[in-house]
């Protein structure tokens, strides 16, 4: 009987080892696994462009920082606003409305860089060519269609110049105001006639055109708006989950793409990033709440 309770005994020994050590073995797989940053963008364009513009910056701030960072494609521009907000983006490409969204989620989420161009950034304003536009409320009684509901250049900026020059757009075009999703897309679908008027984002119409993707003879640009200030880099509270200096060091990567990295910046028509900060988007974060878009 002893020797049957001592066997026991031993086994039982034997068996809580084996579960410390699996127990062990599993914590040690946890805490080695490396986390990974996260990044993302607004589609504001087609996604093969989205996907060769943030994949080669990921693997840029990766060999900057030595974190592991990978892109993640987002359906829509609130999507990202709300991924942000979940922790599940760490750094987000923002247009300037969707950048004070996700700010206005995620208390001490900052705007660390943006191009030179966002400084002083414009509108434009097309329709088919044969109208012969002029002015800016020459596009009363036309058909029109803005881009993305959520996008500051190809919504939020052009209703409000519309409106100062007493526009409304919920009235004063024909037919409803459409909303094609993307800026490219704008410009396609005043070029083939299914709209005659819309806005969108100057940077795309420039670079569409000097690509030659646009038929100049069937659209054309008859306004461009004031400036404000757009796009922008906003990084997450980041130092907790990567370390103390991550926002630095990830700013400080950003800040140093120029002229070796040649390629990144042209898909983001610039030729280097910027330092901004939260309080340069005071004025997009004002036009929205007038317009009821934020509160």
């Amino acid at each position: 009987m002893k020797k049957i309770v001592t066997l026991l005994i031993i086994a039982l020994m034997v068996f809580s080892l084996a579960a410390c050590s699996n127990d062990e073995s599993t914590n040690s797989d946890d805490n080695n696994k490396e986390k990974v940053f996260k990044i993302g963008g607004i589609p504001d364009q087609n996604a093969s462009k989205l996907n060769r513009r943030f994949e080669d910056l990921a693997k840029y701030i990766g060999e900057e920082t030595g974190l592991t960072v990978e892109y993640v494609p987002t359906v829509d521009y609130s999507a990202l606003v709300t991924a942000f907000e979940r922790g599940e983006i760490h750094l987000g490409w923002f247009g300037g409305l969707t950048g004070v969204q996700a700010r206005n989620v995620v208390d001490g989420a900052e705007a660390i860089a943006q191009r030179p161009r966002d400084e002083e950034f414009h509108s434009v304003f097309i329709a088919q060519k044969d109208l012969e536009l002029k002015k800016l409320t020459d596009v009363k009684g036309l058909s029109f269609t803005f881009g993305s509901e959520s996008s500051t250049s190809g919504h939020l900026m052009p209703r409000h110049f519309l409106i100062e020059e007493g526009l409304d757009p919920k009235s004063d075009f024909d037919g409803q105001v459409n909303f094609s999703g993307s800026h490219d897309k704008t410009w396609k679908l005043v070029e083939s006639g299914a709209f005659q008027t819309g806005a969108l984002n100057e940077a795309v119409w420039e670079s569409a055109v000097e690509e030659g993707k646009v038929d100049l003879d069937k659209v054309s640009v008859f306004y461009t708006t004031p400036a404000y200030y757009d796009y922008n880099w906003t990084i997450n509270n980041v130092d907790k989950d990567f370390g103390k200096g991550t926002k630095e060091e990830v700013k400080e990567a950003l800040l140093s793409v120029g002229e070796d990295q040649k390629e990144i910046m042209e898909l983001f028509e610039a030729d280097k990033f910027i330092e901004t900060k939260n309080e340069n988007y005071e004025a997009i974060k004002s036009v929205a709440k007038k317009l009821g878009i934020i509160k």
